[in-house]
């Protein structure tokens, strides 16, 4: 096997997926499917490459498994090219300010009239139509988030706060991976291939909508929750002695335990809290006495203590671990959530492990990051390109040959 073939592995075993995109929320995507067995070409700029390599340690996790062919896919040379590798694709993702691609003369019929059962997703900040001004401006996970209502959600009442890192990319980047995929069995099925629109705002807003459908339909809105719940007492991040525990007390023999523990026992049974209550209002009555209550009794607790106790009897309770914490967790040790693999050069690096965990077809590391256009003469070969039909493209700067 070369050095650029993709073993046998995997879910998706035998998917080729095609993308050509920057930074996070496509090619994270992409690097999903790439774990769990698919065949990802990395279509990048063959001048500057993907602005993600200027990272030291995360691009070596959010690019492995995956061929590098370097790319202007909007000369009229590369564009042909590009065409040509769709032709044996499943899936292409691109990412741009709105419909960039269609713009350059890659429009969807094109891209089908080489391969009629092509998945296309276009994934952008505020999608590919609506208000032209929204549509083809600059955004990033910030920018995003601010423009949704999310980021309002965030933070504390003086001051919204983003949610961090990058959860707008990353949420996006799962719903490309679904949207790709349920699109795909689709055209498998039909032979007719989909286009897909992956607005990374609207991904937010569908995310941040627990709250906002009770704005739509009762004009209520709750304040920003810092670090406690909008709306439930004993939910949120309590200080104890040694350091912060995340609490989520919900149910009626947890809110009982609850009280009787921080000594507001005679309130449990009466006409306020009935021994029925499963959720104690932040618009209760003795709201405020039972929250002053407890960041009493958990500032007399340590976490291990408190973590321990609560989640004896039900009630859900974690530590929140820093990373030098989280590294030790003998639970992640089992699970191999965090592993460690060579880039190219040989030099060790660690990062996240392949997950969900496939009982029948597990996904794996089968490459580290590759150098830029490392596969460009492998991949274009595989589409039928001689070397001479490379050699002239690398001089008109079409592509860059490893």
């Amino acid at each position: 096997m070369s050095e650029s073939a993709v073993p046998a592995f995997g879910v998706l075993e035998g998917v080729n997926v095609v993308y050509s995109a920057i930074e996070i929320a496509a090619p994270s995507a992409a690097a999903l499917m790439a774990e769990w067995g698919a065949d990802v070409v990395w279509v990048e700029n063959p001048k500057t490459g993907d602005s993600m390599r200027d990272t030291t340690y995360v691009k070596q996790m959010e690019r492995r498994n995956q061929r590098s062919v370097a790319l202007n896919p909007f000369s009229d040379e590369g564009r042909e090219v590009l065409l040509r590798l769709v032709e044996k694709a499943d899936i292409f993702i691109e990412s741009s300010k709105g419909p960039t691609y269609a713009r350059r003369g890659l429009t969807d019929e094109l891209l089908w009239q080489h391969n009629p059962a092509l998945v296309i997703v276009h994934v952008s900040g505020f999608g590919q139509y609506g208000v032209p001004e929204r549509v083809n401006r600059a955004a990033y996970d910030l920018t995003v988030q601010a423009y949704c209502g999310y980021l309002a959600q965030n933070g504390t009442p003086e001051q919204p706060m983003a949610a961090c890192p990058y959860v707008g990319d990353y949420f996006t980047s799962l719903m490309v991976v679904g949207s790709a995929l349920a699109a795909l069995q689709k055209a498998q099925r039909s032979g007719k291939g989909e286009s897909v629109d992956v607005a990374m705002y609207e991904v937010l807003l569908r995310i941040g909508a627990y709250y906002m459908v009770d704005y739509l339909n009762g004009g209520i809105t709750y304040p920003r929750p810092g670090a406690r719940h909008q709306n439930l007492c004993a939910i949120g991040t309590y200080k104890c002695k040694d350091g912060f525990v995340g609490l989520t007390v919900y149910g009626v023999k947890q809110n009982k335990y609850l009280l009787e523990r921080i000594g507001l026992g005679e309130l449990w049974g009466t006409e306020e809290y009935p021994e029925d209550t499963s959720a104690l209002w932040l618009n209760g009555p003795k709201a405020s006495l039972i929250e002053r209550k407890l960041d009493e009794f958990c500032l007399s607790q340590k976490v291990a203590d408190l973590e321990k106790e609560f989640s004896e009897v039900g009630i859900a309770a974690n530590a929140v671990l820093e990373f030098d914490q989280l590294v030790n967790e003998e639970h992640l040790a089992q699970r191999e959530a965090i592993v460690e693999w060579e880039t190219m050069s040989g030099e060790p690096v660690k990062g996240i492990g392949i997950f969900p965990k496939f009982k029948r077809n597990p996904g794996k590391i089968w490459r580290p990051m590759p150098g830029l256009g490392m596969d460009t003469d492998a991949v274009l070969g595989e589409a039928g390109y001689t070397d001479g039909d490379l050699a002239g493209l690398a001089e008109r700067g079409v592509i860059k040959r490893g």
